[in-house]
C-alpha cells in the first residue's frame, strides 16, 4: 500500500467535504475573495445641513486604512477604514459598520448631532 502523503490526505478530506455537500475554499465569492479595486463611488452632497464629501484620496491618502478614500464632513477629515467584510467605520461611528463610505459619513453627521468634527490627529 503506498504511503499517505499530506497532498493525498487532503485531496481526499476536500474529496469527502464535497460529498457531503460542505462548501470549500474555492468556492468563495467576488466579493469575499478580495477589496473591490474600482473602490467606491465619490459623493458630495448636503445631508443635514452638513456638507459630506467622499472622494478617492491621492496618491493614496495618509491613513492606509481608508483604502485610499478620503472622507470630509464640512471639510474636515473623517477618518474611516474599511473592514475585512467589506463594511466601514469611523472614528465617531467605529461600533457601528456600515455598507459605504456616504454612509459612514452620514452616520457621523447623526452621531455629531450638530457638533463640529475635529481634525483626527494623523501619526
Amino acid at each position: 500500500m503506498p504511503e499517505l502523503s499530506r497532498r493525498r490526505a487532503l485531496t481526499a478530506a476536500a474529496v469527502l467535504a464535497t460529498a457531503a455537500g460542505v462548501p470549500t475554499v474555492t468556492a468563495l465569492t467576488a466579493s469575499a475573495a478580495g477589496p473591490d479595486h474600482h473602490g467606491p463611488a465619490p459623493f458630495d452632497e448636503v445631508y443635514q445641513g452638513r456638507r459630506i464629501e467622499g472622494r478617492p484620496a491621492a496618491g493614496g491618502g495618509h491613513h492606509h486604512h481608508g483604502a485610499g478614500y478620503a472622507v470630509f464632513v464640512d471639510g474636515v477629515e473623517l477618518h474611516v477604514m474599511r473592514n475585512a467584510d467589506g463594511s466601514w467605520i469611523s472614528v465617531v461611528s467605529h461600533y457601528d459598520p456600515v455598507p459605504t463610505p456616504r454612509a459612514a459619513a452620514r452616520a457621523a453627521v447623526d452621531e455629531l448631532q450638530g457638533a463640529a468634527l475635529l481634525p483626527f490627529p494623523a501619526n
